[in-house]
């Protein structure tokens, strides 16, 4: 039977171009400092994308048994490590609880791309001999989620969400029903890994990543020079459980509550049914029973595309007004990490809560029409107090995810 819980956050864990901790990435985001550069991992120059962010000064050897380094992805490794930090945070003792009693729910959407790439090139070049029995098994969307389970003896109601960037919010839905179906600990978050060239070439046939090789102009969201977005690779772990169960076992901190969500798709073209987006937002906070007027900052989608920036424009502004709430876009520090970013957001989003401080979205010179309509948080970071914020996040194919994140009170 199921019951009502109040969904926490108590253990954060990052890996992403910003930083490979919680701390390199808070101090870096709150500083504005950008880390898009031109694609090093591979010589780029055939591409008309060449900038993206990229995870560096990662040694997965260090992290990572040299067993499981040849039989994962990159988006795997960067989780193994991730999710280590944010069960060390959350300072829980998984030996005191019962296997089933936990579980694993991770975003994905790439895939293991990079290690699906060098098998393939094998077997093209060397015959079906040379491919590795773990082919099965690394490029699959659950890899991280399994291999995680394996690894910590998590083997609750785990499980993936696959909706592009919106399916990080996803993750956070599905951990409250498992939560009220009373498993006691949900190790959740994403992470991507797409950058090798056949992940390079995959995202180009979307026709939304911003082509060139200057970073600093490359992504752009809600700016009049806007032509597309940048790829990038990492995400967010984070631990989950219901607050009374924190309080009982003496949970070291709890750095907010996940007090609201929703999820839509975008209408048929032409209908006059209400913007996906906007019905996220609207539904999100009727979930949390939140007035409008009691958010305090909105962890934009950012997508990059003009079209898509002036639907979440407006989608903001007729819910919260005009320059109505500070509105930031973090990932301009990053790239889009798809389903990794919209979790990286939500650790950003709950340190934002902790230390009441909104990081700037970088970049941006000339906002577009739409732009100007939102009290966007440019430049620098600004101080002030966070009780209640929101993160949205959308999926490749119309998918919409709002989610509602509180202090908790």
């Amino acid at each position: 039977m199921s019951r009502t819980v109040r969904p926490v956050v108590t253990g954060l864990g990052v890996v992403a171009p910003t930083g490979n901790d919680v701390a390199e990435h808070w101090e870096a985001t709150c500083a504005g400092k950008g880390s898009l550069g031109v694609i090093s991992r591979f010589d780029p120059s055939g591409y008309p994308s060449r900038v993206a962010g990229e995870v560096s000064g990662f040694d997965a050897a260090r992290h990572v048994p040299s067993r499981l380094l040849r039989e994962t992805d990159p988006m795997t490794h960067y989780a193994f490590v991730a999710a280590e930090q944010a069960l060390a945070d959350s300072g829980i003792d998984l030996d005191a609880l019962a296997d089933l009693d936990t579980a694993v729910i991770t975003a994905n959407s790439s895939g293991g791309v990079e290690f699906g790439q060098r098998e393939l090139q094998k077997l093209y070049a060397e015959g079906p001999h040379a491919v590795g029995a773990y082919m099965s098994i690394a490029w699959f969307y659950a890899a991280t989620t399994g291999q995680l389970s394996i690894r910590h003896g998590m083997r609750g109601p785990c499980g993936v969400m696959v909706a592009e960037q919106a399916g990080g919010l996803d993750v956070l839905a599905q951990t409250r029903r498992v939560l009220a179906g009373g498993t006691r600990f949900v190790l959740g978050g994403g992470t991507d890994a797409s950058l090798s060239p056949y992940g390079l070439v995959c995202q180009l046939s979307t026709g939304l990543l911003a082509d060139g090789d200057q970073p600093d102009r490359a992504y752009l969201p809600f700016d009049a020079a806007a032509h597309g977005y940048v790829p990038g690779e990492g995400g967010g772990m984070f631990t989950l459980e219901d607050l009374t169960v924190a309080r009982v076992r003496g949970a070291a901190r709890i750095y907010g509550e996940v007090a609201g969500y929703a999820a839509t798709t975008d209408p048929r073209p032409g209908s006059d049914r209400e913007p996906g987006l906007r019905r996220a937002i609207r539904l999100a906070l009727d979930d949390a029973r939140v007035r409008a007027d009691e958010v305090d900052v909105v962890f934009a989608d950012g997508a990059g595309i003009a079209a898509a920036d002036r639907q979440e424009a407006e989608a903001i502004t007729a819910v919260f007004g005009a320059r109505g709430v500070p509105v930031t876009v973090p990932k301009t520090m990053t790239g889009r990490l798809y389903a990794g970013g919209a979790a990286l957001d939500v650790v950003t989003a709950l340190l934002t809560i902790r230390d009441g401080v909104v990081p700037p979205t970088v970049n941006i010179t000339d906002p577009a029409g739409y732009g100007r309509d939102l009290d966007l948080v440019r430049d620098r970071a600004r101080e002030l107090p966070v009780r209640t914020a929101l993160v949205l996040a959308r999926g490749y194919g119309g998918f919409n995810a709002a989610a509602v994140l509180t202090a908790v009170r």
